[in-house]
């Protein structure tokens, strides 16, 4: 992996993210362009990062889907440029802001807040390593004194444990929640190969609730593994941290994402089912099988209070309609699903 010496030319500041259907957030604010963790599903970089082709190609990076994973350029740090995008954010009117964003800040949207930087010269690692954890300190910081806004953390890094102090600083302004859409250890390996094992994150998750963090789990998205054994066994192990919600989707088709699946599986002589990737219509049987799959766990689980389910919306399209015998009550559990508010700490 090799990550440039030069930093990206952009500030970081807050963001609008105009997420859709997500519940997530209102606005992002992402540390870097790239990400090391390369996750072969992650579609950032074909709705995302591909924007930015003109500005990779002078650094090096031809095409950002396909080299995903192996470039990262950190975002210089302007305080004054930061507070600036802050109180915008804050003074934007609660009218104009989609009601399920919770008025809350991401970290990170498109990249991870804590994952680890790797260099060609050592004596470059440390170096990032410092600017990274301060864009992610110095801004959470500001957030929490300047302003009245939320944060969430969404990681798959046990890294974040450090910063668990200053999480509880925010009080019921920030949750914290890790990608967990497994327990298999192995499973991981093809799909999210250079991100920490699920078993470090399901720890630093159980460390983050005995240190009365208010914690959630994002458990996407569903591997193209048919059988319910695993889900259930993950959902299962997930409510005994007490999660305020438990999000869940199926891996959605973007760019070269299902070519990096496929090509990563054969390298490790593993056989993965990409054929559920073929034809829209076979992604969207796996794509309904794992969300009715998941809604029928969290229900024997006593779970359906806190689950959130992701339906894309391609779920709802023409083509998608023609093929069901009762589209008028699919079109009813997807706007239930769409139009879910994510649930927040409980204000003391």
């Amino acid at each position: 992996m090799s990550i440039p010496l030069s930093p990206w030319e952009r500030r970081a500041t807050i963001q609008p993210n105009n997420f859709r259907f997500k519940s997530l957030s209102n606005w992002s604010f992402n540390i870097a362009v790239g990400c090391t963790h390369g996750c072969r599903f992650c579609y950032v970089p074909s709705v995302s990062t591909i924007k930015l082709s003109p500005q990779l190609e002078k650094l090096g990076v031809k095409y950002p889907d396909a080299q995903w994973g192996d470039y990262v350029y950190l975002r210089r740090w302007d305080e004054e440029l930061f507070l600036r995008s802050l109180w915008q954010a804050e003074n934007t009117p609660v009218d104009e802001l989609n009601p399920d964003g919770n008025r809350a800040v991401i970290y990170c949207s498109t990249t991870d807040p804590y994952q680890v930087l790797g260099h060609p010269d050592p004596g470059m690692r440390p170096k990032l390593a410092d600017h990274a954890s301060h864009l992610v300190r110095r801004s959470l910081e500001l957030i929490r004194d300047e302003s009245t806004l939320n944060v969430r953390i969404l990681t798959r890094s046990p890294r974040a444990r450090r910063d668990f102090e200053l999480y509880r600083s925010f009080g019921n302004r920030l949750v914290f929640g890790m990608s967990l859409p497994t327990l298999n250890n192995n499973l991981a390996k093809v799909y999210e190969p250079h991100a920490p094992s699920p078993s470090h994150r399901l720890k630093t998750l159980q460390e983050a609730k005995e240190a009365g963090l208010h914690v959630y789990v994002a458990m996407a998205p569903a591997y193209p593994y048919w059988e319910g054994q695993d889900l259930h066994i993950t959902l299962t192990v997930i409510r005994e941290l007490d999660p305020i919600t438990v999000f869940h989707k199926p891996i959605n088709i973007r760019a070269e994402n299902v070519r990096r699946i496929a090509e990563h599986a054969l390298s490790l002589g593993v056989t993965v089912k990409t054929d559920v990737f073929d034809t829209r219509e076979s992604w969207a049987d796996y794509a309904l099988h794992a969300l009715y799959l998941v809604e029928i766990i969290a229900e024997e689980l006593g779970m359906t209070d806190r689950l959130h389910l992701w339906p894309d919306k391609s779920l709802g399209s023409k083509w998608m309609l023609k093929r069901l015998q009762n589209p008028k009550e699919h079109l009813s559990w997807l706007n239930h699903w769409w139009t879910r508010i994510s649930e927040w700490s409980a204000v003391d």
